[in-house]
């Protein structure tokens, strides 16, 4: 018995003329119309005959249509923007014809339950191989990193579609934005982004999109970037402890690393803590930024807890709120006495 097929699609350029659609600036709108390019993505993402599927952003369809040529069992699409329903509409009709199921759901990813929108019954153990469910979508660049660290911070705790396994994503992004996800140590575009990916999945930049290959045509060129949720995170932190951890090392990106960890203490103390952090984490404070790994940052990260169980007053510091408030309790002369049993207060050349 042959496989369902489905009847031929009309081309992107046609569905924006028969709808009269067009990209809005403000939703950071951009169409992919090479359909090439749109089945080159979702062969990266995997094979997805018989698995669920959310795609993200559907828009008018270009990467729709190349989920639903694969036959996947459920398709459910998430759109903010009601005037691609008909088109959307479309496309399930078409589905329905191989007995596919495709849902639409009207809203902003941002506030989406997702953990509702798959069956019990594709639910894995997380050291099991990932699920048959997977993530797709063409982000707009307004969103993207927001969203990215939203479901970084699901993958850590397991929540969303996350709670079914290690569930895999394939994502697009603007290319700068793919290319810091990606970066190694000592390269130029490490960043937080870099650090807090690298700590919880295995991210790989697949290819790059020619900006030319959208309507409206983008500024830049946008990277297709998959990430497969680790099976041992290379942290044991809270999560949001080791983001501010690492939001604040590359608050300064040429200083001297411990230029940006002293941000994390009051001015009273700032110079004595953020020597102790390095003494305690065993690494050198003239690295830059860009210089740490992931595991770098884990030991950080263990050494401002400890401060911080140690000086309860301290986890209330605010850089961008507190800079000028006076000390809390007796921490400084706490502080300088166990910096002097550590022999930091020697001289410096920081």
């Amino acid at each position: 018995m042959s496989a369902p097929r489905l009847p031929p699609f009309p081309s992107i350029r046609d569905i924006l003329k028969l709808y009269n659609l067009n990209a809005v600036k403000r939703l950071s709108q951009n169409f992919l119309m090479d359909k090439n390019l749109t089945d080159k993505i979702i062969r990266k993402t995997g094979d997805l005959a018989g698995t669920q599927v959310l795609e993200v952003g559907p828009g008018p369809g270009p990467i729709t249509q190349s989920i639903l040529k694969q036959i996947p069992k459920r398709l459910v699409v998430v759109e903010k923007d009601p005037r691609f329903k008909p088109v959307l509409d479309m496309l399930a009709d078409s589905f329905s014809m191989v007995n596919g199921k495709m849902d639409i759901l009207y809203n902003d990813i941002m506030k989406t339950d997702m953990e509702t929108l798959f069956p019990a019954e594709y639910k894995k153990d997380w050291n099991d191989k990932s699920p048959h469910i997977y993530l797709v979508g063409n982000l707009p660049f307004s969103v993207s990193t927001p969203l990215i660290i939203k479901w970084l911070h699901a993958i850590a705790e397991h929540r969303g579609p996350w709670a079914f396994g290690r569930t895999k994503m394939t994502l697009t992004f603007q290319k700068e934005v793919a290319e810091r996800l990606v970066a190694k140590p000592s390269e130029d575009q490490r960043c937080r982004l870099s650090i807090m990916a690298q700590a919880w999945t295995f991210p790989v930049l697949r290819f790059i999109i020619p900006g030319k290959a959208f309507v409206p045509k983008p500024d830049v060129d946008v990277g297709v970037v998959s990430f497969v949720p680790l099976v041992k995170p290379r942290t044991q932190h809270d999560f949001k402890l080791f983001e501010k951890i690492t939001r604040h090392l590359f608050s300064f990106r040429q200083k001297y690393s411990i230029r940006c960890i002293e941000t994390l203490f009051p001015l009273y103390c700032r110079k004595e803590l953020g020597l102790m952090m390095y003494k305690l984490s065993d690494l050198d404070p003239t690295m830059r930024p860009t210089q740490f790994t992931v595991e770098d940052v884990d030991r950080l990260t263990t050494a401002y807890k400890y401060l911080t169980e140690k000086h309860p007053e301290i986890n209330l510091y605010n850089y961008r709120s507190s800079r000028h408030l006076l000390p809390l309790s007796n921490t400084t002369d706490v502080v300088i006495q166990e910096c002097t049993e550590l022999d930091l207060l020697k001289e410096t050349s920081i």
